[in-house]
């Protein structure tokens, strides 16, 4: 049977995870009588940590927010992961939290036991983090989408695209990413009716709130993977949708993840693809090592016949460029 602090310590911690606990299932965890769990449990009521209790099968003991933040228990991994999290921060994604991110990691290093301590600073000796990779966010801005989101909660800000241009958006808000040193809003655009993704620190919040909505599946599925093709599709000045004469499956693995590779049949699918310049993208379609048709644009096809008529011209046969077609 654990000592009494102890086992007021271990009861705690298992408190603080997001979930009911009943009287014997926590009895059973530490060793003791559902009748000591109450009196444990008046405890710590009495140092201030609150304490609910729900009756009935269903029921049991949780702990709730207070008035005050109470002492945390950390295991060594969350511990860890903590101290990352609070080193990352202090980083600058988002303005305004840098000073107290590195206070609360000072705080945390102190009372580190030694071995956490070694794989922490570890960590923090071997990683290096370039500065500047994205613009830094307002915190505010960040907690007024995330909650409207979790109240599923429209929302009206202005908006400044990559053109300049300010205007006012009306969404409903579905999720927050992370990637490439920026912070998206994922929303469903109530005006274009169709999903888009909003630079944060692009965005400045209207007030109040719109109407509550039904909240709607992950675009394609997958939020992550969606993000991540309109990032990858969103540089491209030069794009064209290609029919490639070779299975989806086959295809897919040579395309990075923002092209939509869409299957035909057995033997063929069609691509959307782009690239900065109608040569690089000429030179790309070929490296699919598979017969390929192109409509388009126009310039994309001349580069292709350039591109042709020089391949053939390395092998020592001499064709006019005007008559080749792919």
């Amino acid at each position: 049977m654990l000592e009494t602090s102890a086992r007021m310590l271990r009861l705690l911690s298992l408190l603080q995870m997001p979930r009911d606990w009943s009287g014997p299932q926590l009895s059973e965890r530490l060793g003791v009588t559902t009748r000591t769990i109450r009196n444990d449990v008046e405890r710590l009521r009495e140092l201030g940590y609150p304490v609910h209790a729900t009756p009935g099968a269903g029921g049991g003991y949780r702990l709730g927010a207070g008035a005050s933040l109470p002492p945390l228990l950390l295991d060594d991994d969350e511990a860890v992961a903590v101290a990352i999290g609070l080193g990352t921060a202090a980083a600058g994604t988002v303005s305004g939290i840098e000073e107290s991110s590195l206070r609360a990691l000072a705080k945390l290093e102190q009372v580190l036991p030694s071995r956490l301590r070694h794989r922490v600073t570890t960590l923090q000796r071997y990683t290096v983090a370039v500065p500047g990779s994205g613009p830094a966010v307002d915190p505010e801005v960040l907690m007024t989408l995330a909650a409207a989101a979790r109240a599923h909660e429209g929302l009206r800000f202005d908006y400044q695209d990559h053109h300049g241009t300010t205007g006012v958006r009306v969404v409903e808000p579905h999720r927050l990413v992370h990637a490439r040193g920026r912070w998206y809003l994922v929303a469903w655009d109530r005006e274009r009716d169709d999903w888009r993704t909003f630079r944060a620190d692009r965005i400045r919040p209207r007030t109040p709130n719109g109407p509550r909505f039904t909240p709607r599946e992950d675009p394609g599925g997958d939020v992550a993977a969606y993000v991540s093709r309109g990032l990858g599709a969103a540089p491209w000045r030069c794009r064209a949708r290609v029919t490639v004469h070779a299975p989806a499956e086959a295809i897919a693995p040579r395309l990075p993840p923002p092209v939509v590779v869409e299957a035909l049949g057995e033997g063929s699918c069609v691509i959307d693809v782009g690239s900065d310049t109608p040569h690089m993208l000429a030179v790309y379609l070929g490296m699919l090592d598979a017969d390929f048709e192109v409509t388009g644009p126009p310039e994309l096809i001349d580069h292709l016949r350039h591109l042709a008529a020089r391949y053939h011209r390395a092998t020592g046969f001499r064709a006019p460029s005007a008559g080749l077609t792919t």
